[in-house]
């Protein structure tokens, strides 16, 4: 992958939506919305990704990669996400790229904890040794996933899964070193009251896809589109019969 990488990232997971186009480096060229997501990401997301295309003036063909966040979170999200990005992927073939553009799948949690990084770091605060990435995964459970914060990157410490709000403490074993970034302070304020850890409100977004996908590049991470599937931790639903007719016809719009 070239240094300067021409990437589309997406991110849906959440009840925000947000889109960045840029290189991935953390002073290169970047363009981004965000606004809401939940149901409305299925009409709005393409839209959004041919606004940014035309401030950038680069072509959807003209990309080396689209990065999407997979999950886990909101299923209608995640479905949407995946299928656009392949859909723009697919859309992008020519005579030079005759499967289309590669995809690459992120983990949502690990979108979330560089976010929540990035915010520390530049709010001028010591890095913490940990960072507990905490996703509200609705029906009283959250998604949790710690990562260990070193000069050199993130690394998960253990699988992604669920858990009540009680469990969480016992579950992480946090102390002062860990950072406790996500979304579910509010939600779950009486459950989480005592367990210890700064805490940082985040949300995974496309701009920390961005800076995170040369590393995955380098790693070999990017999947062919038809190879990009949703992470869902919880049980999978079927997308909808509507969903994918939204979906189809959005990108018969944005894709020659």
């Amino acid at each position: 992958m070239p240094s300067a990488s021409r990437l589309l990232a997406l991110e849906t997971s959440t009840d925000t939506l947000s889109v960045a186009l840029g290189s991935g480096a953390p002073d290169g060229p970047l363009w981004q919305h965000s606004g809401p997501g939940g149901a409305m990401a299925s009409t709005t997301l393409l839209p959004l990704v041919k606004q940014l295309l035309d401030a950038s003036g680069w072509a959807l063909n003209s990309l080396d990669a689209v990065v999407f966040g997979r999950g886990p979170g909101s299923f209608t999200g995640l479905r949407t996400a995946c299928a656009v990005a392949q859909g723009l992927a697919y859309g992008a073939q020519d005579a030079a790229r005759p499967r289309g553009l590669p995809v690459l799948p992120v983990d949502t949690l690990l979108a979330l904890a560089e976010e929540a990084r990035w915010n520390h770091q530049h709010a001028g605060q010591t890095p913490p040794k940990r960072i507990a990435a905490l996703l509200d995964a609705r029906m009283g459970e959250l998604y949790v996933r710690t990562y260990a914060c070193a000069p050199a990157g993130l690394s998960p410490l253990a699988p992604a899964r669920l858990c009540a709000p009680a469990d969480l403490g016992a579950h992480l074993q946090a102390d002062g070193a860990t950072l406790l970034a996500g979304n579910v302070f509010d939600s779950y304020a009486s459950a989480l009251a005592e367990l210890p850890g700064t805490r940082l409100p985040s949300l995974p977004t496309a701009a920390a896809l961005l800076r995170l996908a040369p590393g995955l590049l380098a790693a070999g991470a990017a999947v062919a589109a038809r190879d990009a599937l949703p992470l869902y931790v919880r049980d999978k639903v079927a997308q909808t019969t509507d969903e994918r007719e939204r979906l189809r016809a959005a990108l018969a719009a944005v894709t020659p």
